[in-house]
C-alpha cells in the first residue's frame, strides 16, 4: 500500500471515530429542566420534568405536576449502562383532597427482579423478572428523545405496576411545534390502538419529549404541553 493511502485510510479512520465520539456525546444523558402545562380532565396545571445528576453516576428524573386541587409526583433514579437507561428506584406520589396514594419501586438488577411497596395491590407488588433494557414509562421518554431523531428502532419493554408489556412505537408524521416563541420540527411517535394510545412529540436535541398526549377511545385524557426547556 502506498503511503499516500495509508494516510487517507488514516484520515478517514479518524474521522469516522470523530463523528462516532460526537454521537456518543451526544445520545449520553444531560441536565435538563423543562416546563410544561398539563391537563387531565379538565383541569390544567403547571408541570415540570427535570434530569438532574444524582450519587456514584447515577441521575433522577422527576415529573411533578402542582394544582390547587392536587399533586402528583414521579421520579426514577437511574445509571446509563451502555446504550440502556437501567432504572434503580422509582417513586410515584399523589395527593387529592385528603386521599393520598404513594408506591416505591425498586429494581434489584443482582437477582434480576421488581418490586413494588406500598399503596399496591398484592397481584401487582411483584416480583417480576428483569431483562437487560428494561425501563419504566418516565424512562422510555428518554429512550424515544434518544431514538427517534437518528430513527433507531422503538421498541421497548415497560417494567411497570407490578408487570412488563412491550411497548412499540411508530411514526405517525411531522409537524411545527412552537417552545419559548421558537419554532422547531418534531417528529410525532404513537403507541397503542384506538382504544388506548399515545402520541409523543420529538424534537432532535431536546432530551424529553415536548408533548404527550394519552387518549382512550379518540378523546384525549391527558397532555402535556412544553413551554420552555434548558439544559
Amino acid at each position: 500500500m502506498s503511503p499516500t493511502r495509508s494516510l487517507a485510510l488514516v484520515s478517514l479512520s479518524s474521522v469516522l471515530l470523530l463523528a462516532v465520539t460526537a454521537t456518543d456525546a451526544q445520545a449520553a444523558v444531560q441536565r435538563f429542566d423543562g416546563r410544561y402545562t398539563a391537563s387531565y380532565k379538565g383541569l390544567t396545571a403547571n408541570a415540570r420534568m427535570t434530569i438532574t445528576p444524582a450519587r456514584n453516576g447515577t441521575w433522577m428524573y422527576l415529573t411533578t405536576v402542582d394544582h390547587m386541587l392536587a399533586n402528583m409526583s414521579q421520579a426514577t433514579v437511574f445509571q446509563e449502562v451502555g446504550n440502556h437507561y437501567r432504572p434503580l428506584g422509582g417513586s410515584d406520589r399523589s395527593s387529592y383532597a385528603s386521599v393520598k396514594r404513594g408506591v416505591t419501586t425498586s429494581y434489584n438488577w443482582a437477582t434480576g427482579q421488581a418490586r413494588w411497596s406500598g399503596d399496591v395491590k398484592p397481584n401487582r407488588a411483584g416480583p417480576v423478572s428483569l431483562q437487560n433494557g428494561d425501563m419504566d414509562a418516565l424512562l422510555i421518554n428518554l429512550a424515544l428523545a434518544r431514538d427517534v431523531p437518528p430513527g433507531r428502532p422503538l421498541s421497548y419493554r415497560m417494567v411497570e405496576n407490578g408487570r412488563a408489556r412491550p411497548m412499540n412505537y411508530r411514526v405517525i408524521g411531522r409537524e411545527r411545534v412552537t417552545i419559548g416563541g421558537r419554532n422547531y420540527d418534531a417528529t410525532k411517535v404513537a403507541q397503542g390502538g384506538t382504544e388506548k394510545q399515545t402520541i409523543a412529540w420529538i424534537v432532535a436535541g431536546i432530551p424529553a419529549p415536548v408533548r404527550i398526549v394519552q387518549r382512550e377511545n379518540g378523546a384525549t385524557t391527558i397532555s402535556l404541553q412544553m413551554n420552555s426547556w434548558s439544559h
